[in-house]
């Protein structure tokens, strides 16, 4: 018997009865994936950045600094995150391993090192996820986590509670899009993202994709998670903005007419953040794995270009290193 989608809901338009969907017509065709994989293949990307690998991670990279009690926000690579809200602290798609693969020997590998381990956390009580790819949902780092921390909360997007049951985990939130839950005096509300869900060959789209939005009393942060750009994501910060910091992807966008259907660009990116008023926002998505034709050094170079062409360069869209931190305005 097929499987079937136990959360359908026929009145939304990202559910079908055998998983989950983008709501926007799907851009890709029958034989793209083959037709990238022939021509990176054939031109020799991703090149090594200009500088090396070396040179990039000491112009890109720090240890993280975990000092302090101050709302603070750190980026740790990738679309990894931590905040520190209301003396509490939240990780955000914790991939720190050294491959996004689901083994050890294969697979897109970390060319930065991750700027923290789990053991160095004084504390973890939530965790969020966004979606089921390796590069965000991963195993070994959420084991860790499991044995450190067994009474972190995980808040996941529907179809990934089961998954986080077989790991160990106790305590499982999992929300639709535009659903909430409340705790410690934080809001976490899942929100639309413009992609996809797989982890094995027989689990396309059984899982949902989201961001997130985290609201305090002083705080309101959008991770956007993976996404594509849509002008249907403009909803989110005229439901729960105005933002006052986000993090919006800005990388693995190359060839574009292959990857604008799961990954922005720099100039959608920053088509975005002019829309939602400029709020501190930190490029996520870049920096760590190989994941498309760009080369790890491109990303903070097109960004700059996207943000002088707008005319509007206030300093608060700009690279971070990894492993950086900044107090939450």
């Amino acid at each position: 018997m097929a499987w079937q989608n136990p959360w359908y809901d026929a009145s939304k338009s990202h559910h079908t009865p055998e998983g989950f969907r983008n709501p926007e017509p799907e851009t890709r065709q029958p034989g793209d994936l083959d037709r990238w994989r022939k021509e990176r293949k054939a031109q020799g990307l991703p090149r090594p950045p200009q500088q090396g690998y070396e040179q990039f991670i000491a112009q890109w990279w720090q240890q993280a600094d975990l000092s302090g009690s101050d709302n603070r926000i750190w980026w740790l690579g990738h679309a990894a995150m931590l905040l520190r809200v209301n003396q509490r602290y939240i990780l955000i798609d914790p991939a720190l391993s050294k491959r996004a693969s689901p083994v050890r020997f294969a697979g897109p590998q970390r060319k930065t090192p991750a700027p923290l381990q789990i053991r160095q956390l004084p504390q973890l009580d939530y965790v969020l996820i966004s979606h089921s790819h390796y590069d965000h949902l991963d195993r070994p780092t959420v084991r860790k986590i499991v044995a450190r921390f067994p009474q972190a909360t995980f808040i996941v997007p529907l179809g990934l509670a089961p998954w986080c049951k077989r790991q160990g985990i106790r305590h499982v939130t999992q929300l639709d899009w535009w659903d909430s839950t409340r705790a410690d005096g934080i809001d976490f509300h899942a929100v639309p993202a413009k992609h996809w869900s797989m982890r094995t060959f027989h689990d396309r789209n059984r899982s949902l994709w989201c961001g997130w939005v985290i609201v305090t009393s002083t705080t309101r942060f959008w991770f956007s998670g993976d996404s594509g750009y849509s002008e249907s994501l403009y909803e989110i910060p005229r439901r729960l903005g105005p933002f006052n910091v986000a993090a919006l992807p800005n990388g693995a966008y190359a060839p574009k007419w292959f990857m604008n259907s799961q990954h922005m660009d720099p100039d959608q990116a920053v088509k975005l953040w002019r829309h939602m008023a400029q709020p501190l926002t930190v490029p996520i998505h870049w920096g760590v794995f190989e994941l498309a034709d760009e080369s790890l050094d491109e990303p903070p170079e097109d960004l700059a270009r996207a943000i002088a062409a707008s005319g509007e360069d206030n300093g608060q869209f700009s690279p971070w290193r990894i492993g950086e931190s900044r107090p939450l305005p």
